[in-house]
């Protein structure tokens, strides 16, 4: 018995081997500097690792950061968890509007919320927000501030609604004249426009923020500053981030005010909502389903930092911040006794190039997920190829991967699950940061080392 089980480990101690080398010769043979690559593969029923390289040097994860956030966010909250953003009147008459920093509220949930208010005969005396839910801090660690036109890239704040972005339209007037420049929905941003009608010509436009520190305008104006140039000869539309979510807010709620009717019309102040004497005028409520597939399957920024933000406001029992959140990320790590010595968090999406973690960890988290009786659930909002982030990835391998990509400058990153042709399941995951590879030949590199676990074994 004994040699017969000698002999089953040696057969598959050489297919590792095996595996091993396949690996290595195809990452030769794609000309990647090896030293770039981080690769950890591991059987989830057992534990054992299939493959590794380089698997314990600190790299930057860009997205597949948001599989640890959004899972320790889901740990916290629970599956049944709802974000609500509520509406309440006091015995004074006055009006108390609690956010929940809901990443998917619409200006058509606001409006709801006024509806209802008007149906209700109610005509307060004043109107307060409640947005203690965030701290003030709106962008992350490490981001880039060259980045802030990136409408992948909004702030996240207690004050979130429609994504917070708006669009920029450029409009030809006559030919030879100033183009006419105008966001929808409006927000006040300052134009700089030197757009010229031009109709013999293709659209060539740019925008960039006012960087100069000219005395001719003051800070909070050079902030709020886009210039626009170039030449136009048919209308064009660009989405932004807006500069300020809470000014964005009270622009949309003034909107969903007037379109519903509903009578008031003073200034808004901020206040937190009392404890007593206040009753519920009606609320928005959004589950947690359609917010982790926005996060896992098209890798939405804004719904990952508020996600995290929002777990780690319940968890600390205080307003939400990236440290109350990282403090919860480290309990939960601790509680699972898995080392978080080799990783570093510093938001809730992988924007930042300042977070770290190990190829190690990553596959020994999804390991543990997998042990998990929510695994199914967890695992399905991961895209399959041909959705999300994979909708042009990965289409061989049909069903049998769910992953989430990360792409940074110079990095690229997938991590998952796939099954094989034998019906083993291995959670894996895959770093690469070389300035010299494509992002095209980095992708490549990813799935011939999958397509050789998933034949191979």
């Amino acid at each position: 018995m004994r040699k017969i089980l000698g002999l089953l480990l040696a057969f598959v101690f050489s297919i590792n081997i095996a595996s091993a080398e396949s690996i290595n010769k195809t990452l030769t043979k794609l000309g990647v500097n090896k030293s770039a690559v981080s690769v950890s593969i591991k059987e989830v029923k057992s534990g054992n690792t299939l493959y590794s390289l380089n698997e314990r040097v600190p790299r930057n994860p860009a997205s597949t950061l948001k599989i640890v956030t959004s899972a320790v966010a889901l740990d916290t909250l629970g599956a049944d968890y709802q974000l609500k953003t509520q509406f309440y009147k006091s015995t004074n008459n006055d009006v108390y509007l609690k956010l929940s920093g809901d990443p998917l509220l619409t200006s058509k949930d606001l409006e709801q919320l006024m509806i209802t208010a008007r149906e209700k005969n109610i005509e307060p005396k004043n109107l307060y927000i409640d947005s203690s839910i965030f701290d003030e801090v709106e962008w992350g660690e490490g981001w880039q501030w060259d980045d802030n036109l990136n409408p992948l890239m909004p702030k996240f704040s207690a004050f979130n609604v429609n994504g917070n972005v708006t669009s920029v339209f450029v409009k030809p007037m006559s030919n030879g004249s100033v183009a006419d420049v105008y966001t929808k929905p409006f927000y006040p941003y300052l134009f700089m426009n030197s757009a010229m009608t031009d109709y013999k010509k293709e659209n060539n436009l740019k925008f960039s923020r006012f960087v100069e520190d000219s005395p001719l305008f003051s800070e909070g104006a050079r902030r709020n500053m886009l210039v626009v140039s170039g030449d136009v000869s048919k209308i064009y539309s660009r989405t932004i981030p807006v500069f300020s979510p809470s000014i964005n807010f009270a622009l949309r709620l003034k909107e969903a005010i007037q379109s519903a009717k509903f009578q008031y019309f003073g200034n808004y102040a901020k206040a937190k909502l009392p404890t007593k004497e206040v009753y519920l005028i009606d609320e928005i409520s959004r589950g947690l389903p359609p917010i982790l597939t926005k996060i896992l399957k098209t890798s939405d920024n804004l719904a990952a930092e508020s996600l995290y933000k929002h777990a780690g406001a319940v968890w600390a029992k205080k307003s939400g911040s990236i440290q109350n959140s990282t403090n919860m990320t480290s309990a939960y790590l601790n509680n699972l006794k898995i080392s978080s010595d080799d990783i570093r968090i510093v938001d809730g999406s992988g924007v930042s190039k300042n977070n770290l973690m190990t190829s190690d960890f990553m596959s020994e988290f999804l390991v543990y997920k997998a042990s998990e009786k929510d695994f199914e659930t967890f695992k399905n909002y991961l895209p399959a190829p041909g959705e999300g982030t994979l909708k042009n990835r990965m289409l061989y391998f049909k069903d049998n991967i769910r992953a989430k990509t990360g792409t940074l400058s110079d990095t690229s990153a997938i991590a998952g699950y796939i099954t094989s042709r034998r019906g083993k399941v291995y959670a894996f995951d895959i770093m690469i940061t070389d300035a010299k590879t494509t992002p095209a030949d980095k992708k490549n590199v990813e799935e011939q080392i999958l397509r050789n676990v998933y034949i191979n074994h």
